[in-house]
């Protein structure tokens, strides 16, 4: 791992995404609460927020962290697809980016595993990080263009 003993403990948030897309009908039941495996959106959050947890223990060399919060939201997004978002926070001296990109990762998969039964076609696509703050490098917001601002 990288030495980041010498560096200074800020707040440090970092915003991340990942979109599921999946078939309407699908869509309509999982957001009613009404697949049968049960209530995908409150299993994928709970993955998501372990995940986030574990990230050294997942990720090679990622340093872990104390988080001081991690959360895990759903939108409905276009006619198929399911935005997640994952917001993750600590004060420490190294970023929580992987944190917040982990949690989005599983939090997409766990609802993949929830729907695949009734939709084959479901897509996981678009993990990335949106929004990083803290630290010696300060403030970043990806842009539409590859590579972020």
């Amino acid at each position: 791992m990288v030495d980041v003993s010498h560096k200074t403990a800020t707040a440090r948030l970092a915003i991340a995404t990942a979109l599921v897309r999946l078939d309407g009908e699908t869509r309509a039941l999982l957001l009613a609460g009404k697949l049968a495996k049960g209530e995908a959106l409150a299993v994928a959050r709970i993955a998501g927020i372990q995940a986030g947890k574990d990230t050294a223990r997942l990720i090679p060399l990622c340093h872990p962290l104390s988080l001081s919060h991690l959360e895990v939201e759903f939108a409905a997004e276009g006619l198929d697809g399911i935005r997640i978002t994952t917001k993750a926070s600590t004060v420490a001296g190294t970023g929580v980016e992987m944190d917040a990109m982990t949690a989005a990762s599983v939090a997409a998969l766990a609802l993949y595993d929830m729907v695949k039964g009734r939709c084959r076609a479901a897509v996981v696509e678009q993990i990335r990080l949106l929004h990083k703050s803290g630290g010696k490098s300060g403030t970043w917001n990806a842009t539409d263009v590859a590579g972020g601002a």
